[in-house]
């Protein structure tokens, strides 16, 4: 009897080595999926996540070489990227957990966890099954635990799936607000330009026959809604990859708008008579803030590079026809502007990165201009 005893001790001992190994795996895995939902959802900031960033952009790569593949349709296709992207990291965290639980779960099998009746197996599928019903915050399934252990893991992971599948969903409302305050923002400087995308015209627009007495106020209304944005970007790198089919909601076309309307401001119009708002705290802030969102995204996202800049010839040109624009509108701006076109240096290389990279032609997002620019 005694040696019966000790040859079952040395296969308890031998199995149990083997189940730790295994174990081990399946709670590294969980821990390592955890550590990303952690980052993504409660850290929220751009670039912190181990797996979601470069998850993101292989499904955004697949997409945009479906949109490729679609030739004129690529705008729609290319449209569908945020949702699918959505769609595929919340099966992809799902997925990941529930393995992590099944490695941990399947060496218990057939022992701590057994159905009620009838055979056990003790294979993978039949590992994942019971894993993800113990991480449903609903169940279902005839398995159950029998030993402490394993009833503290099957809370365990009760616990671990509502808390995440809470996270998740609080998470997808955030980021679906932050786009809705995002496409408000994108709409509000398309209808002060006209809905021509030409900086020129909001410009013209604000102070007409020259009166700019509510033009202060007016850009001081777009200042908070562009910082939101600019933090939502921050905190939601999903927000990165939602595009739409209308070149008015890019990111990139607000950015320009704006970016070339604080230029005029401040290099085209005459500072001694409009020193109120040249030098007023709303222009410098909407310019300040539109280049940091345009350099949040081409840091975090994956934009293309530029290998040529633009010749300043196209930077007179551009200021050229804003100023007959503005003459249209009654306002008298400077006849000729080196400024301009320095202010325009700083900024244009970034945005001719950031704004093809979703799809958007150049000629979308700088609607004044008079020949056509080409990216190679």
């Amino acid at each position: 009897n005694g040696g019966r005893r000790r040859a079952r001790a040395r296969r308890l001992s031998t199995e149990c080595s083997a189940m730790t190994l295994e174990q081990i795996g399946g709670a590294g895995l969980m821990a390592l999926f955890l550590t990303d939902i952690f980052l993504t959802i409660l850290y929220a900031r751009a670039g912190t996540g181990l797996l979601a960033p470069r998850w993101n952009r292989l499904v955004w790569t697949i997409v945009n070489a479906v949109g490729r593949i679609a030739g004129r349709h690529r705008a729609t296709v290319l449209s569908f990227a945020g949702p699918l992207i959505v769609v595929s990291l919340i099966a992809f965290w799902a997925l990941g957990l529930t393995l992590g639980a099944a490695l941990i779960i399947r060496p218990e099998l057939g022992t701590a966890i057994r159905p009620s009746n009838g055979h056990t197996p003790t294979d993978l599928v039949t590992a994942l099954l019971v894993a993800g019903n113990s991480l449903s915050i609903v169940g279902g399934g005839n398995y159950a635990p029998h030993t402490t252990g394993t009833r503290l893991l099957f809370l365990l992971n009760s616990l671990i799936g509502a808390s995440v599948l809470s996270l998740v969903l609080s998470y997808l409302v955030q980021v679906y607000s932050a786009l809705h305050e995002r496409n408000a923002l994108a709409l509000t400087v398309d209808l002060m330009t006209g809905e021509t995308g030409d900086a020129a015209e909001m410009l013209a627009r604000l102070g007409p026959g020259g009166d700019f007495g509510d033009a202060t106020s007016a850009l001081d209304n777009l200042v908070r809604p562009l910082a939101m944005t600019k933090e939502a970007h921050h905190f939601y790198p999903l927000l990165f990859y939602f595009r739409f089919c209308e070149p008015r909601y890019a990111v990139s076309r607000i950015c320009f708008v704006l970016l070339d309307l604080t230029a005029l401001i401040e290099t085209g119009l005459d500072r001694r008579k409009y020193q109120s708002l040249v030098g007023s705290a709303p222009v410098e802030s909407l310019r300040r803030c539109a280049l940091l969102l345009l350099e949040t995204v081409d840091r975090h996202f994956p934009t293309r590079t530029v290998p040529a800049p633009m010749q300043c010839q196209h930077f007179e040109e551009s200021y050229a026809a804003a100023t007959r624009t503005l003459a249209r509108g009654g306002i008298e701006a400077l006849p000729v502007s080196a400024g301009y076109a320095e202010h325009r240096s700083r900024w244009d290389p970034l945005l001719r990165r950031v704004g093809p990279v979703l799809g958007y032609a150049i000629d979308e997002i700088e609607a004044r201009r008079s020949t056509p620019l080409t990216l190679t």
